[in-house]
């Protein structure tokens, strides 16, 4: 098996991406908007992608946040609130808060498995602070560290409730950064003792969530050369070590700008470093080729993670789904009412 998660081009496999993924036989798929034409489309393509490798628990994810980070859209799907409402929300009524963290996160959850999606890379623990990155700004849940593991947590059962794995992203912490990963390296050059804060909600937890994604950052306590994607002391001592992570482990987008070389360079640095697998979103096929070829294969511990992550969760009577989340909605919205907020 292939240790990435790949993108892929379109609303069906074309023949390139059929032949060229059943050899590679990656560990899974990313989807983005471009993937996500109506509710039958979906659906055909995610089972054309099981019935290729002939396995009903295969790893088919998105990035499905609410807010602006949505693949999934209207009218096709429901729209769901950023993070920033659940931690408006917490403010006025903290186990409100959570409840309904946990009833939005089911709804979506039961969305996302209704199309044949396993995994969703959610919760967001980076904890925010006043000059955090736009790129996480009104995704984070708050600004202490004790309250983002309260939601998280809330998050990742919601999901696990559908039938879907949660994610943590991005260890060890993206609140501190000041620049977007997709276009810049940020450095982070805080201390050890400052940046317990920020593992917190990730140590909280470590051991209930089957997968974690790294951070395209460097922390100069930790390892002042190399990003937490590239670096083996981050991975080891801080991700499987401080925090107590032992699931699979994914790198953020190996595609985006705060990282450099060639794709399949950056991907055997990741897997070099200690990550289980790669993250490559963006479907070009010489990069998949390239990464396939050079990549060693999945290790065992990969293996025993994998297995983990993708077994974990509940499956529901697919036909109790629709009535579910419409009453898993009502109750968020009626948390939010009577704490005099609009969801």
């Amino acid at each position: 098996m292939t240790p990435a998660v790949f993108g892929l081009s379109g609303h069906r496999l074309t023949p390139d991406e059929s032949a060229f993924f059943r050899d590679a036989d990656p560990v899974g798929y990313i989807l983005f908007q471009r993937n996500c034409g109506s509710r039958d489309q979906l659906r055909a393509l995610t089972h054309e992608l099981r019935s290729l490798h002939g396995r009903d628990d295969l790893f088919i994810s998105i990035d499905q946040e609410g807010g602006r980070v949505a693949r999934m859209k209207p009218p096709d799907w429901l729209a769901y609130p950023a993070g920033e409402r659940f931690d408006e929300l917490y403010q006025v009524a903290p186990l409100s808060a959570v409840e309904a963290v946990r009833a939005n996160a089911e709804a979506m959850g039961h969305e996302l498995a209704d199309c044949g999606i396993t995994v969703n890379f959610h919760a967001p623990l980076d904890v925010r602070r006043d000059d955090t990155s736009e790129a996480i700004g009104d995704r984070a849940l708050g600004r202490d560290p004790l309250q983002v593991a309260a939601l998280g947590r809330g998050m990742i059962e919601g999901f696990a409730r559908a039938g879907v794995a949660g994610c943590l992203k991005h260890m060890p912490g993206h609140g501190r950064s000041t620049l977007d990963t997709h276009k810049d390296l940020p450095t982070v050059s805080a201390s050890a003792e400052e940046l317990a804060a920020d593992i917190t909600p990730f140590r909280q937890l470590a051991t209930t969530t089957p997968i974690g994604m790294t951070a395209h950052i460097i922390y100069t306590a930790w390892d002042a050369d190399r990003p937490a994607t590239l670096s083996a002391d981050v991975i080891n001592d801080v991700i499987r070590g401080t925090i107590g992570f032992d699931g699979l482990l994914l790198t953020d987008d190996i595609d985006m700008e705060a990282l450099s070389g060639s794709i399949p360079d950056r991907a055997q640095q990741a897997i070099a470093a200690g990550c289980d697998a790669v993250l490559n979103c963006w479907a070009r096929m010489a990069d998949m080729i390239a990464m396939a070829e050079r990549l060693p294969r999945l290790t065992a511990e990969g293996h025993r993670r994998l297995a983990a992550a993708m077994a974990h969760a509940d499956r529901p009577d697919p036909q109790d789904r629709h009535a579910r989340t419409e009453q898993l909605l009502a109750r968020r919205d009626a948390l939010f009412s009577a704490a005099g907020l609009l969801a």
